[in-house]
This record gives structure tokens, C-alpha cells and sequence, in this order.
């Protein structure tokens, strides 16, 4: 069995509530070897409010959750039956099982929101020196002051200048000491 990215279709304003639902039933329900990733897509927006500049994020597909599933009749009951969801996309009728998307349209929109890359593995630690091996900040060293894993990036300290620069990441853009 292969997992597969599924849409599942949320009430309106509910996707990050839906989000904490599946997860909690995904622990409580120990699924975690055929449910993995649950995403809201989301990008950031500028918006500008009484003068000033604002990043915001904006829902890519309103009342739609992403769910990485190895698709079985539990896997299906307990998203299908999560509170807040309405049910699969791509589902024929009711108790069918839903059709995945394809690998490339999810690339697409992993890569929007900056989750497209996958590291092999993460060796490296908080407060560890390390050295910035690609990008603007090539050859500085710094700290490893926050690691981000579900974006797939760190919040390194760079000494510049002698000052202490908070720089964010990928992860393939710095190397252990």
C-alpha cells in the first residue's frame, strides 16, 4: 500500500480546526502509520492596514485540508468521521473511496508554500554552530537558534559586522562544523 495525498472538504473557516482534530485523532487513534501529513495551504499576502505594511496568510483553498493517507478502511473512517470535515473530494458516492491526486499537483502546492523540499535527515541541533554552505550568507557561521521542521527551515544567528543577525533557512542551505 502506497500513501497518497487526498482533498478533503471542510466547513468554511474550519481547515485549521480540522487540521488539530485529525491530528489529535490521528495520535489518539494510533494511526500514525497510514495518516502523516495534514496541511492547510496557505500563502503569505501583503496587506496594507491603516498605513502599514502587513504579511499576511491568506487560505489557497478555502474549506479544503490536504491529507497524506495511506488509504484503508480505518484511514478512511477516521478522517471521513473527524468533526468538521464534510468528506473527500473525488469520492463517487457515499462509503466509495476517494480518487488521490496526482504527485505532480501536490509538488505544485508544496512548493508554493516553500514545504517542496524533503531532507534526508536533520543533523544538526538547537544551539549548534554551523556553516551557511549556499545562498547571500555563503561561508558565515552562526547559531542554530530555531528549527522548523514542517517548513523545512532554521532561524540561524549570523555574526555580521559583529552583530548577532537572525537569518532564516532551508535546511540544505547550511552544514555541520
Amino acid at each position: 500500500m502506497e500513501k497518497n495525498w487526498y482533498v478533503v472538504h471542510t466547513y468554511s473557516g474550519y481547515e485549521n480546526k480540522v487540521k488539530a482534530n485529525l491530528e489529535k485523532r490521528v495520535e489518539s487513534m494510533g494511526m500514525q502509520d497510514k495518516i502523516f501529513r495534514i496541511v492547510v495551504p496557505e500563502e503569505e499576502e501583503n496587506e496594507i492596514k491603516n498605513g502599514k505594511k502587513k504579511v499576511v496568510k491568506k487560505k489557497v483553498f478555502p474549506g479544503y485540508v490536504l491529507v497524506e493517507i495511506i488509504m484503508t478502511d480505518d484511514s478512511w473512517y477516521v478522517v471521513r468521521n473527524t468533526p468538521g470535515v464534510t468528506g473527500f473530494v473525488g469520492s463517487t458516492g457515499s462509503g466509495s473511496k476517494p480518487i488521490p491526486l496526482q504527485p505532480d499537483e501536490v509538488e505544485v502546492i508544496l512548493k508554493r508554500m516553500g514545504m517542496d523540499r524533503v531532507p534526508t535527515e536533520v543533523d544538526f541541533e538547537l544551539k549548534e554552530t554551523v556553516r551557511v554552505i549556499e545562498g547571500p550568507f555563503t561561508n558565515f557561521t552562526g547559531t542554530v537558534e530555531e528549527i522548523e521542521m514542517d517548513k523545512h527551515k532554521v532561524k540561524v544567528h549570523v555574526n555580521m559586522f559583529g552583530r548577532e543577525t537572525p537569518v532564516e533557512l532551508d535546511f540544505s542551505q547550511i552544514a555541520r562544523l
